[in-house]
């Protein structure tokens, strides 16, 4: 499915459907809950700046501009009648500290085991289209979405052993725990779930426009918990 069809668009809005976007007569999408676990990597030195340790706020990225990969396995969910369970998404994308507003240009890569509905809630709610915890905690930031693809997707999400794999666009490998000096969070999960500051031995995206390969950079491992307004 991973060179299936591919839905283009251009900027992303929160709006408040009644259906998803498979269209009238299909289940609602109010209220959705998805939750699991969480792992990401960028391109900032580790501990990223970005993130808040103890007291200390976050700031601007290692190099002025992050080139990230964001993965969501949810344990548990559902947005209206449809079931998430056991389904994976992952976001990659790249923003620029020093451009007005700093948007993010990403592509999201869903589920190929999801049938289309699912499919459909998935990029809705992850683009931040349903509204909720995801649009408030990082879809805000959303500018430019160059695809939502059907991929493939492997994830560990073990402090064990992690990593991230969604089709031939996304690699994120050898990643290992490093130390910190206080509890260390990040928006993406929220700031009320710490986590564990991480190192990738490599982080690759191939989806032009996004392409970088980096070595030794910084990831994330927490939990997350997402609700639409109403859930």
């Amino acid at each position: 499915m991973e060179g299936g069809a591919v839905i283009r668009l251009r900027t992303v809005a929160l709006y408040r459907p009644r259906f998803n976007s498979m269209g009238p007569g299909v289940p609602e999408l109010f209220p959705w809950q998805v939750s699991g676990s969480y792992l990401e990597a960028c391109n900032c030195l580790p501990i990223c700046p970005c993130r808040r340790v103890g007291s200390r706020l976050g700031g601007r990225s290692t190099y002025g501009v992050c080139d990230f990969a964001l993965s969501w396995r949810i344990a548990a969910g559902r947005a209206g009648t449809i079931d998430l369970s056991g389904l994976s998404v992952v976001l990659a994308g790249s923003y620029d500290d020093d451009e007005p507003g700093s948007p993010w240009r990403v592509a999201l890569y869903v589920d190929e085991r999801a049938d289309p509905g699912q499919q459909s809630a998935l990029a809705d709610i992850f683009l931040g289209r349903a509204g909720g915890t995801s649009l408030q905690n990082f879809a805000a930031h959303i500018g430019e979405v160059y695809a939502v693809r059907p991929a493939r997707i492997d994830l560990e999400h073990e402090p064990a052993g992690t990593g991230i794999r969604a089709g031939q666009y996304v690699t994120v490998s050898g990643v290992e725990a490093v130390f910190a000096d206080g509890p260390v969070s990040c928006a993406i999960p929220g700031h009320d779930r710490p986590g564990t500051e991480m190192r990738a031995e490599l982080q690759r995206v191939d989806d032009p426009p996004l392409r970088w390969d980096v070595r030794g950079r910084c990831g994330f491992l927490a939990d997350f918990d997402y609700r639409s307004d109403a859930a």
